[in-house]
């Protein structure tokens, strides 16, 4: 089992994968230019470098969770040249499927391995290590990395071939982006129709309606008491990285020539919500559904 990682992206998700990875055993070093970030990760054990170079350098693995797919390749530019020789990059970020295609042939081409396992599950499934993992590539490096995985992860699929581990983000997260907004459109009726959130949740949860979004994520504060709801919409899973998500979504559809009208609405939905509430909690689209139909704060 490879027990050196090197690890860059220290932020909400990738701070507790690199804290649970500490815990587990595994020898981290790890980098990000956010001093917030930087400084959350000292507290939770993980030894820090002043650089990618340095986090990467002389590591079995090195686990990328970035924002875009030109940060993956700009980083993989960087840091294929002084990694060891063989060294298994694993990238969870949430990128388009030909950016992380051509981060793998990049990778391969410059004598080392390649995975693509972006996540699911939120900052709370990374903070407890329950995510879910989406994996592309070599049958044998995934066979590598599973024990990693699964410090960090509850439920690891090795969906096939590199960039296929994307697909299956971009797939989940076009659903939960058209599920988010189908339950806030109905919690908005609810509302106007006299029925309470409590009310509202103790049927659907339980009915054909039900979904992720509504018993584990549910956005309107009470019956779920950890969604970030509750919280003044505080991500969680940010606006701005669910518009990201759409975004790819949407343009694989196109491309792919998918009729897929539910989810180009949806990006176009979120596209407008980001202008507004990046930083807001992606569940808070329930607001927006509200005020756009005249109605006030519930």
């Amino acid at each position: 089992m490879s027990k050196t990682v090197g690890f860059l992206g220290l932020g909400h998700m990738g701070g507790p994968m690199a804290a649970n990875l500490v815990k587990a055993g595994y020898d981290v070093r790890a980098f990000d230019p956010s001093p917030a970030a930087r400084e959350q990760a000292e507290k939770d054990g993980v030894a820090l470098v002043d650089s990618g170079v340095a986090a990467a350098t002389g590591r079995e693995v090195v686990i990328t969770m970035l924002t875009n797919g030109k940060l993956v390749r700009d980083v993989y530019a960087e840091l294929l040249p002084v990694a060891t020789p063989g060294t298994l990059f694993l990238d969870c970020s949430t990128i388009d499927v030909a950016d992380a295609k051509a981060a793998a042939e990049a990778a391969v081409a410059a004598g080392h391995r390649a995975l693509d396992a972006p996540v699911s599950g939120g900052v709370t499934g990374a903070a407890a290590g329950t995510l879910t993992f989406m994996v592309g590539g070599e049958e044998p490096d995934f066979a590598e990395a599973l024990p990693m995985l699964e410090v960090m992860g509850a439920k690891v699929v090795h969906c096939g071939v590199s960039g296929v581990g994307q697909a299956a983000k971009i797939c989940n997260n076009m659903l939960l982006g058209i599920s988010m907004i189908g339950l806030s459109e109905a919690l908005v009726l609810g509302e106007k129709l006299g029925l309470s959130h409590q009310s509202f949740f103790d049927v659907v949860s339980t009915a054909s309606g039900q979904s992720w979004a509504l018993t584990t994520y549910c956005p309107v504060p009470g019956p779920v008491p950890t969604s970030p709801a509750n919280n003044d919409y505080q991500p969680g899973f940010a606006t701005a990285l669910m518009n990201k998500d759409l975004g790819l979504a949407a343009e694989a559809l196109r491309a792919n020539g998918i009729d897929g009208q539910i989810g180009q609405l949806a990006a176009e939905i979120y596209r407008r919500f980001n202008e507004t509430s990046a930083d807001r909690d992606f569940s808070a689209i329930v607001t927006e559904v509200r005020a756009r139909s005249g109605e006030s704060p519930a």
